[in-house]
């Protein structure tokens, strides 16, 4: 039969992945994670945030996220409504006290900046840009934090978090949305690690957690009793007094909790970040290697120590992007397009730990079957 669009094609169903979601946010959530949602349904869900079951479920989520990240026992592990976009934000407002730097090199990297060039109560920030696909050197400047990008969703570029050595009581504040739980850091290196759960965790967006230093503590509590002016839902001062107490200032989605809670059951369980970093790893591998031996692919980011194991972006020369991505959606395998906003012909496809690096592996032989029949 003569296929009159790739459309049309279908794949064989040895070649399938046995999940198809690719996506870098939302991403995959594990059945097993529905299940535990289904049995919290009776237990947790519509039920007080404020009464134990609930505090219980929170404190489990902090205590776990103890033991991945292997944190110092004096730090702080704070909970808010709202996503990271939200902690940009509260950030604004209680972690910087007069002026930061911001290393842009994608479109979430540059949303930070955006806030604090806009915050009346600062002065205006550093900016250190790169082109997308590289990533940006953070150089010494007279600031009182460091806004980083752990992992830029929107072009799989991941930088080396490194404390610069000037000034010494500036923070080190790093967006890693898409880098927790799949990347490595160093808590010396760090002084606020943040992130929406909806990614790496496999749960739900609208809620921040940021891991907090005892510098990062000093300097929230030392703002919030300045005479600055902060709305009290973004006030991290009250956000870290509720997280102390098992809880968050307003009503959380309890279902993104449990999901996170069971997520984290399931990394601790398989052996922690190492068994997580093997994982991407692993992934990230099957992936590049695919892409630089490709005659039609290649990988976006050119340097191989900034490609990101969580997210890789593929350029795709000689065919449409796009219809390879259509044709993969039309077989059950989703969400490989590119971030909207960076313009380029080529694939986005996640590899936090929940995917299967066998699956990243079945997918690229898709994609050489698809090139294959739009030749």
């Amino acid at each position: 039969m003569v296929l009159q669009s790739p459309l049309q094609l279908t794949l064989p169903s040895s070649m399938v992945p046995t999940d198809g979601r690719f996506g870098s946010g939302p991403s995959k959530v594990r059945h097993e994670q529905l299940e535990a949602l289904m049995s919290a349904g009776k237990h947790v869900l519509g039920t007080s945030h404020r009464q134990a079951p609930v505090k219980q479920l929170l404190g489990s989520v902090q205590d776990q996220l103890r033991t991945l990240f292997s944190l110092p026992t004096d730090w702080e592990v704070v909970f808010g409504n709202g996503g990271a976009s939200m902690f940009w934000d509260a950030a604004s407002f209680g972690l910087i006290t007069a002026r930061s730097e911001h290393v842009v090199f994608g479109e979430f990297s540059s949303k930070f900046a955006d806030v604090t060039r806009s915050a009346p109560h600062l002065q205006d920030p550093v900016v250190i840009e790169a082109p997308p696909g590289t990533v940006a050197e953070p150089q010494l400047a007279d600031v009182d934090a460091y806004c980083f990008t752990h992992n830029e969703t929107s072009t799989g570029a991941s930088m080396p978090l490194v404390r610069p050595s000037s000034p010494g009581d500036a923070l080190v504040v790093v967006d890693a949305t898409s880098a927790a739980g799949g990347i490595a850091w160093d808590t010396s290196q760090v002084d606020v690690y943040y992130f929406s759960p909806q990614k790496g965790f496999g749960s739900e967006g609208g809620t921040w957690i940021a891991l907090c230093s005892p510098r990062a503590v000093e300097r929230i509590n030392s703002i919030a009793q300045s005479n600055r002016w902060c709305p009290t839902s973004l006030n991290l001062a009250v956000a870290l007094e509720n997280s102390r107490a098992q809880q968050t200032f307003n009503t959380p989605s309890l279902s993104t909790f449990v999901l996170l809670d069971n997520q984290l059951q399931w990394m601790l369980n398989n052996g922690g970040m190492d068994w997580c970093l093997q994982r991407t790893k692993e992934s990230s591998e099957y992936l590049y290697n695919w892409a630089t031996h490709s005659s039609f692919a290649a990988p976006f980011v050119h340097n191989p120590v900034f490609r990101s194991p969580v997210v890789g972006t593929i350029d795709v020369d000689g065919f449409d992007a796009s219809v390879i991505s259509a044709v993969l959606r039309s077989n059950g395998i989703v969400d490989t397009e590119p971030y909207r906003k960076l313009g380029r012909n080529q694939l986005r496809i996640s590899m936090f730990p929940s995917v299967e690096p066998s699956d990243v592996q079945l997918l690229t032989h898709c994609i050489d079957y698809i090139v294959e029949h739009m030749s």
